[in-house]
Parts: structure tokens; C-alpha cells; sequence
């Protein structure tokens, strides 16, 4: 039969899902706690507590001192009854004895405090437990209930835990009443005294990816991956998708069997249109599909380093409404899809731009070369600008027209930004070049900064940027936190630098120095090169071989270098040389608290002395010792 501590204990652990070595503990630590409230224990004691978890039996053993003659029975104890405990103990030793009489000595205060200890240490332990248990499903879909509306936030229960879904996290048009069940995306999961606090969404883009994956096998499985998912909650969605197998049509199988499979998705988000689109590295042809389902004339690509990327769209004039959408949706959203920023046009409008911009250069070439094209141009133009209707095969020929101008504008203007691009170029070969291959989902940032830097694919493109135009950043994190840019530097800094600073490089040995001299050149010649001792020509007849350009050795004075970007790779620091004694009393007063006249700080040069020593075969330096004060002498050795 059971005990009745033992049924208890295993209520406990059920109840509260816990762990019985966490309950285990926790009763030990309420019985420390209370034993020293009773015997009024100073904290340097030390307490330990056994309790068996089949019968309940508590054993507690206090640290005491083995004496002859027992003063205070809390802190001393006779040798005699020490042996008991430990065999070996001799006088002055410290012994754990076990307590007598264990908990039915307690009084009522010592009782209230372990209850307290006891409720205390279940409590946190709970929270941890729900902590981990939540936190490993963070960025995943769970189904909640609704507890309470209000117009900031909706609660939801998940079982042992509460959520939260702000207002921005919900779909615009939904309405919940208490008790509805509700599919949500666990956002984060932040650890708090009260115990975890859980934020979930649906209108978060990551939900739509999720519900693409548990419908449609063949991304779960990784035949067919999501590349980007633009979304506009409640309203409508691009999704680009691409197939990493042969033979898969990756549009068809997120569409599914007579549209099955995004219809299912349609439902659950409150009726959200949702565009798929097949991805392609062909940036025209991928900003084309993204515009679907208007048709598209031409693209044209145009990636300034400053403005940054744009494309100009020409589209027909019956698709101009479409391809811009209901209030700029479609084209927000293609553009958020594809990360360049996207100009529509209509065929007329690019034409009409073309024949009246002054000085084009662009409209003289086509004169030019297509005298009769340009003059037909020009009579439909007319013809459309009196109201008249204007032929299919017209309409065809101000594309091509059209198609035409922008290309050579395009040209023209990649040439004279050739200047700037080599600037640019200079600027990122002094990066990391890793940094160019590092997505910008690797920075630790939020969501909202992330979507706003995503045009520039990398982390290398952002960093370049913070050394020659900041502005550009500003304008993309424009309409975000006030600190968005400290942030995006932060998160650079914990990408590029390392936590722990790095050991210092240990100062090149006097052989690895030699090691690394040209072969033509034998040690006796380095050595006088390094000391000053050889006049120029000299020093360029023994490298001659390398074809190096040898400049005068004069000393050159330091100056201050500029404090790089705190991204910026930084070479490792030199060997810091030894400060002398004197150098020490300028620093520091004299131990009478009177500060020492600081003095004239003496050239490196009449210190330290390179020369070559032909007893050791190697290039060695001499410093001056305090003890010594004779200008001009120098004395032991200093490799």
C-alpha cells in the first residue's frame, strides 16, 4: 500500500506536468529553508536534505564542529557522535550530523515558510516547463480558443498557456467571439515572471508559408521550394515558388487537382486571393510573371548603385488598370515579391515621352536609323491624340518603337554610371567577400526590417552601403523604428566580429623574420637594410630581383588613423612593446600624492637598436636599461 506522501507527490507531478526530480528538489529546498528559519542557522552553515520519495522520510544533516565539551548543540558536536558520521574525524574537524527529532520539531513558522519555499519553487518550475515547451514550437501553426475581445488584443488558451494576437497581428475583417477555435502562427515566445508570454498572428507572411507546407506535400518534402511570399493580409498574396527536381510543375502542385489544395488555403485565411508564381534568375521574366495576370511589354532593368534597383514596365493600355491593381496592390505587392522597385507605363505614355523629351538623343538615333518607323510614330500619335481609333498593328508598332527608346536610354545611362559602379567596386573589395554570399534572413532582426532590406539580397550590400550612402538605408527604413539603422549595425556587428575578442598575435620570431627575406638576400645585408645602415641604391641592388619599389627608409610621423566602422575587418593588434620605468613615472604619482613634472618622452630610435649579431647568426635588438644613462651605450641583448 501507498503512502500517503507518496500518493500526494505523484498528484503533484501529474498535475503539474512536472518533472518528480523537480518536485524532489523543491521539498528539499523548502526543508533547508525551514530548518534554518527554526534553528536560526546563519546562511555559512552548511544544510543538506534526503528524502525518500517511497515513504516520505525526511533526513537533515547540518555542518557542525567536533569539540570536547558541546557549548551550542546547533553548531558543535562531541567526537563520540562525530565518529558515528565519520570514522576518521578528528578535534577542530567539520562533520555533517544528522538532526534529531527531523521535521516534528518545526514550529508553525518554519511550516509556513516551507509551504511558501514549496509553492515558490513549483511555480517557477512550471513556468520553465512551459517555456520550453512553447519555445521549441515557435515559428510553427497551433490551434487555439478564444478566451476574451477587446479592441487592442484577442487572448487565446493553448491548453496550459495563454496567447496574445495584437490588433496588426490580424487579419482585417475577421471577427472572433469567445470559444471560436482559431489557426494561428506562434510569432515569439518571450520568458517572464508571470511565466511565458506568447504572441501568435495570422496575418504574418510566415503563416501563409506554413499552410503551403502541411497542404501541399511537395514542399514539405523540399521537391519544391518557397523562394519569396509577398502579403498583403486579408486582401492578397504572391507566393514564388520553385522546382528543385525534374519533371515537377511547381505552380500545378501548390495549386493542386482542379485548385483543391490553394483553395483549402483560401478558406483559412478569410478568403485572401493568392497569386502563385514560378520564380526564374531571369530578373525580366521573373518581374513579368509577378505582375500577372496583366500582360507585360517589356522590362527594363535599370540597378543604380544610389537610386537603387528599378524597373520600367511597358504594358498595353487595356492592362495598365490591371497591372497597377486596385489601389497599387498588384504592383506593391510584385515589387515586394521581386525587391526591385517597379515603374508601369503604357505604350503611349513611354512613346509621348520619348517624341517630347528636349535634346533625346535616343529620338535622333531612331530618326536616324528608322526614318520611316519614326515618322509612322508620329502619325498615330496624332491620329490617337484626335480621338481616332487606332488599329491593333499600330498599337504593335509603338512596342516596338518603344522597346527601341528605352534600350538605348538604358545604355546610355549604364555607361555614365561606370565611374560610380568602380568607386563601388573598390569599396567591396575591402569587405569580407563571405558577406556577399550570406542572405539577410542571417541577421538578427525583426521581421519589418528584414522585408524593408530584402531588395538588397545580402549582407555585403548593406555594409558597403553604411560606408558610401546611408542615405539610401534611411530612405528604405523609412516608416520604422527611429533606432531601425542601429539596429541593422548591431545585428553587422554580431554578424562579423566575434563575441570573444581574439588572442593577440604573438610578435613574429627573429628565424620567421628571416625565413620570410628574399632568398637573394643573406642575413648580414637584412640586417644593415633594417638598421639604416645601407643607402638606397644599396638596398635596391639586393632585392633586385623581387622588382620591388624601394622608397628612402625616413622615419614617417604617426598619425591618428580614422576610427573604422565597428564592421570593418580589423587587422590584429601589433605586440604592444614594454613601457620603460620612466615612461611608468610619468603615468602615475609619486606615492607622496604629488604627480611627477611630466617629461620629454624619448624617440623609440634612442631606445631600441637593430643589429645584426654574428654570434647568433640572427637580427636582434638592444634596448637602453634604466640603470644606465650615458647616451650611446647599449646593453644586453633584447630579441
Amino acid at each position: 500500500m501507498r503512502s500517503e506522501f507518496e500518493v500526494a507527490f505523484n498528484e503533484i507531478t501529474e498535475l503539474r506536468s512536472l518533472p518528480r526530480e523537480v518536485v524532489l528538489e523543491a521539498l528539499e529546498t523548502a526543508l533547508v529553508s525551514a530548518y534554518r528559519r527554526d534553528a536560526a542557522a546563519s546562511a555559512a552553515q552548511r544544510v543538506e536534505v534526503t528524502i525518500d520519495p517511497n515513504t516520505g522520510r525526511a533526513r537533515i544533516f547540518v555542518e557542525k564542529e567536533v569539540v570536547e565539551d558541546v557549548m551550542n548543540p546547533n553548531t558543535e558536536v562531541t567526537l563520540e557522535k562525530a565518529r558515528y558520521y565519520d570514522p576518521e574525524a578528528q578535534l577542530g574537524d567539520m562533520v555533517m550530523v544528522q538532526v534529531e527529532g527531523t521535521t516534528k520539531k518545526f514550529g508553525r513558522i518554519a511550516a509556513q515558510t516551507a509551504k511558501q519555499v514549496i509553492l515558490q519553487k513549483i511555480r517557477e518550475a512550471e513556468r520553465n516547463s512551459l517555456y520550453d515547451e512553447f519555445v521549441e514550437r515557435e515559428g510553427d501553426l497551433v490551434t487555439g480558443t478564444v478566451q476574451s475581445v477587446n479592441p487592442n488584443a484577442i487572448t487565446l488558451s493553448l491548453g496550459r498557456a495563454e496567447a496574445t494576437m495584437p490588433r496588426n497581428q490580424q487579419i482585417p475583417g475577421e471577427r472572433y467571439k469567445p470559444y471560436d477555435k482559431a489557426r494561428v502562427y506562434m510569432v515569439e515566445v518571450k520568458r517572464t515572471n508571470r511565466g511565458p508570454q506568447i504572441i501568435v498572428s495570422r496575418s504574418h507572411r510566415n503563416m501563409l508559408r506554413r499552410l503551403l507546407e502541411y497542404e501541399v506535400p511537395e514542399i514539405f518534402n523540399g521537391q519544391v521550394e518557397i523562394k519569396n511570399i509577398a502579403r498583403e493580409a486579408g486582401y492578397r498574396s504572391k507566393v514564388a515558388v520553385a522546382a528543385l527536381q525534374e519533371g515537377i510543375d511547381p505552380v500545378g502542385a501548390c495549386v493542386g487537382m482542379r485548385g483543391i489544395r490553394i483553395q483549402n488555403i483560401v478558406k483559412e485565411l478569410h478568403d485572401e486571393k493568392i497569386d502563385v508564381i514560378e520564380w526564374s534568375p531571369n530578373q525580366e521574366e521573373f518581374i513579368a510573371k509577378a505582375l500577372s495576370p496583366a500582360r507585360v511589354n517589356g522590362v527594363y532593368l535599370e540597378d543604380d548603385p544610389d537610386a537603387g534597383r528599378t524597373a520600367v514596365v511597358i504594358v498595353p493600355d487595356d492592362q495598365l488598370s490591371l497591372a497597377i491593381g486596385r489601389e497599387g496592390q498588384n504592383a506593391r505587392l510584385a515589387a515586394k515579391l521581386t525587391g526591385w522597385r517597379i515603374d508601369i507605363k503604357s505604350v503611349t505614355e513611354a512613346v509621348y515621352e520619348a517624341l517630347n523629351r528636349p535634346n533625346s538623343l535616343e529620338l535622333a538615333e531612331a530618326q536616324r536609323q528608322f526614318p520611316e518607323m519614326t515618322e509612322e510614330v508620329r502619325r498615330i500619335m496624332e491620329k490617337k491624340a484626335a480621338g481616332r481609333t487606332v488599329m491593333p498593328e499600330e498599337y504593335a508598332l509603338l512596342g516596338r518603337f518603344a522597346d527601341f527608346v528605352e534600350r538605348r536610354a538604358l545604355a546610355r545611362r549604364d555607361a555614365a554610371r561606370q565611374a560610380r559602379v568602380a568607386e563601388i567596386n573598390a569599396v567591396k573589395a575591402t569587405l569580407p567577400q563571405g558577406m556577399f554570399q550570406l542572405p539577410i534572413t542571417a541577421l538578427d532582426l525583426p521581421d519589418e526590417i528584414i522585408e524593408a532590406l530584402q531588395p538588397l539580397e545580402n549582407v555585403g550590400e548593406i555594409m558597403w552601403r553604411f560606408l558610401l550612402d546611408e542615405n539610401r538605408l534611411r530612405q528604405m527604413l523609412t516608416g520604422l523604428p527611429d533606432d531601425a539603422l542601429a539596429q541593422v549595425q548591431a545585428a553587422l556587428d554580431r554578424v562579423v566580429l566575434p563575441e570573444e575578442a581574439p588572442a593577440e598575435a604573438a610578435a613574429p620570431t627573429t628565424e620567421e623574420v628571416a625565413a620570410e627575406l628574399p632568398p637573394t638576400l643573406d642575413m648580414p645585408e637584412a640586417a644593415q637594410a633594417i638598421a639604416g645602415e645601407l643607402d638606397d641604391e644599396a638596398v635596391a641592388a639586393a632585392f633586385a630581383d623581387d622588382n620591388l619599389e624601394i622608397e628612402p627608409l625616413v622615419a614617417k610621423p604617426r598619425v591618428a588613423a580614422a576610427a573604422p566602422r565597428s564592421f570593418t575587418p580589423v587587422a590584429a593588434p601589433a605586440a604592444v612593446e614594454p613601457l620603460d620605468d620612466e615612461d611608468e613615472d610619468e603615468e602615475f604619482p609619486a606615492a607622496g600624492g604629488k604627480k611627477k613634472d611630466k617629461k620629454k618622452k624619448k624617440d623609440r630610435s634612442q631606445r631600441r637598436q637593430l643589429i645584426y649579431d654574428e654570434d647568433r647568426g640572427q637580427v636582434v635588438a638592444k634596448r637602453r636599461r634604466k640603470g644606465s644613462r650615458i647616451r650611446g651605450e647599449w646593453d644586453d641583448l633584447d630579441e
